[in-house]
């Protein structure tokens, strides 16, 4: 059952399991590398924070294709995926098993019972939320939600805490070892990521309350958004089927396409942010 949540596609080879991942790939352990010899070498605080500054796009950005990753996993090699999360994990806030408890099994089973969902976007009250309100409330409770959807899953939530645990005391020796340095460039983009993915999400369900998977989710078919994003744009189809990889999510569309109110579509990349008027 949870192996069908996670993933429903077979692998397809011996590293990576699906050949369009090398270019995240390289993209995050790029930016680790860009990040680790700004660590080392650059002294300047004003380098520092404009580095941390153009960097903040880019990083949060990188959250899409972590949550694609705790989707289906990159590749064949635990040892591998565990060390490709730990690099995601610095650019992202979130750590080993975060998207696959607080997302996976989480949201994708909740998201049409607003009283349930880990990234809900009404009040107890049942009112929607602002956006404001709506993004400081996921990132918030983002780690302490996945940790009680962990009860349910003693070893997803096991390896949750275990890598958590370990890139917190990694963060803190950078920081022990270079405290300015160690902040700007690993602290403050996980802090910066997680709100950021947070506020992206908003755009997503927000005001959609139905119990038809098929009027549950905007759509975002820009060409650019969707090359930045991994196809996270085809959301509908995302939720449908949620263990496909993100690559193959505009043939899934494509099968659904005519069950989605044309409402749900939105016309531009910076449309997917705002709520529906």
């Amino acid at each position: 059952m949870l192996s069908t949540m996670l993933t429903d596609e077979s692998r397809r080879g011996p590293v990576f399991r699906h050949s369009e991942d090398r270019w995240p790939v390289a993209c995050a352990i790029g930016v680790t590398a860009i990040d680790v010899v700004m660590y080392l070498r650059v002294g300047s605080l004003g380098w520092l924070l404009a580095y941390w500054l153009l960097m903040i796009v880019p990083k949060g950005l990188l959250s899409a294709w972590s949550h694609h990753h705790q989707h289906v996993p990159t590749f064949g090699s635990t040892t591998l995926n565990r060390m490709l999360e730990l690099s995601y994990a610095l650019h992202t806030g979130f750590t080993t098993n975060t998207w696959v408890l607080h997302h996976v099994l989480g949201h994708h089973q909740n998201y049409l019972d607003q009283h349930k969902d880990e990234s809900r976007w009404k009040r107890d009250d049942g009112r929607p939320m602002g956006l404001l309100e709506y993004t400081l409330s996921v990132a918030v409770t983002a780690y302490p939600r996945a940790y009680e959807v962990g009860k349910r899953f003693p070893r997803q939530r096991r390896q949750f805490l275990v890598f958590g645990a370990l890139t917190a005391l990694l963060v803190s020796g950078l920081v022990a070892y270079k405290s300015v340095a160690g902040f700007i460039l690993f602290v403050l983009p996980m802090v910066c990521s997680l709100l950021y993915t947070s506020w992206a999400t908003y755009g997503q369900h927000c005001g959609l309350d139905a119990d038809d998977p098929f009027q549950a989710s905007y759509n975002n078919l820009n060409t650019w958004f969707n090359r930045l994003t991994g196809n996270l744009g085809y959301h509908t189809a995302h939720h449908f089927r949620q263990g496909v990889h993100w690559s193959k999510l505009p043939e899934v569309h494509a099968k659904i396409a005519h069950q989605i109110p044309a409402h749900l579509y939105r016309k531009s990349t910076f449309d997917m942010f705002l709520p529906h008027s």
